[in-house]
């Protein structure tokens, strides 16, 4: 097997800082100028980043289960760290109970553009400021069950590779193209670049989410907004058309993550 094994006795040592103690931000910039590391949670999570061609950095695994991810292990490269702690210790570890036995820290890759996502692309989705990182690890899981083809994110949503949209996704977050985007003039970049947006809001001047018209439409950008209030005035006002999921008007919204499935389903697969 590829890998070096080091036992660790205490969780106060400094090797298990970045799977226990650096938060989300400081593993972001670790590496800064070049990009910096982020962490995968479970053997399946794990086999995803590296079939997307992520780099592990090393790995904590519970003591002497080293031969159950001897596949893994030779899929990484020559001397790979692997720290082994005891169960005990492994416990004390946030998220324990869906850990399952393993993690990774991984490096990350440089971002793409909006062009490069865009590129031979029909169907866009668009965070703009979805802050949860289990909304947005969900809709990325939603995203490529439905046929989307990129999501493009506002600088101010949350991260998709902050552990949490990384489990939540499934690890999905890793085969899906996606940008980070300036807010303010994204629009006019999707319209330069040939397609049409949907603004989800609710407005009674908006479509119909089956309305031919729309789901007609070669190149779409669907765009979701934040979870405390909504898209936008100006967004809505930018996009070609504004569209309404039709609910019980006892309720006054659905969850994005929710209204995103909806609105892929209809707009993305139904085209497949």
């Amino acid at each position: 097997m590829n890998m070096i094994v080091e036992r660790i006795s205490t969780k106060d040592d400094d090797r298990l800082d970045a799977f226990y103690r650096l938060k989300e931000s400081q593993l972001k910039h670790c590496n800064e100028p070049e990009p910096g590391v982020f962490i995968a949670e479970s053997e399946l999570v794990i086999e995803r980043a590296l079939d997307a061609g992520f780099i592990p950095e090393s790995f904590l695994i519970i003591e002497s289960e080293e031969e159950k991810y001897t596949e893994l292990f030779d899929r990484c490269p020559v001397d790979i760290k692997v720290y082994e702690v005891s169960e005990e210790v492994f416990a004390l570890l946030k998220g324990f109970i869906l850990i399952r036995g393993i993690l990774g820290v991984f490096r990350r890759k440089d971002e793409l553009t909006i062009d490069e996502v865009c590129k031979d692309a029909k169907r866009i989705v668009v965070l703009e400021e979805v802050e949860n990182p289990t909304n947005v690890g969900a809709i990325f899981r939603n995203a490529i069950g439905l046929f989307a083809d990129g999501i493009l994110l506002t600088s101010d949503a949350s991260d998709p590779l902050y552990r949490r949209s990384i489990r939540v996704s499934m690890g999905n977050v890793f085969r899906m193209k996606y940008a980070v985007v300036n807010k303010e003039d994204y629009i006019e970049r999707l319209h330069e670049l040939g397609f049409k947006t949907v603004a989800l809001a609710l407005r009674d001047d908006s479509v119909d989410i089956d309305d031919e018209k729309l789901n007609g439409e070669e190149k779409l950008a669907i765009i979701l907004g934040s979870e405390g209030y909504g898209m936008s005035k100006d967004t809505i006002e930018k996009s070609d058309y504004v569209c309404k999921i039709h609910m019980n008007p006892d309720v006054d919204s659905l969850n994005v993550a929710s209204a995103s499935g909806i609105a892929l389903w209809q707009l993305c697969s139904k085209r497949k």
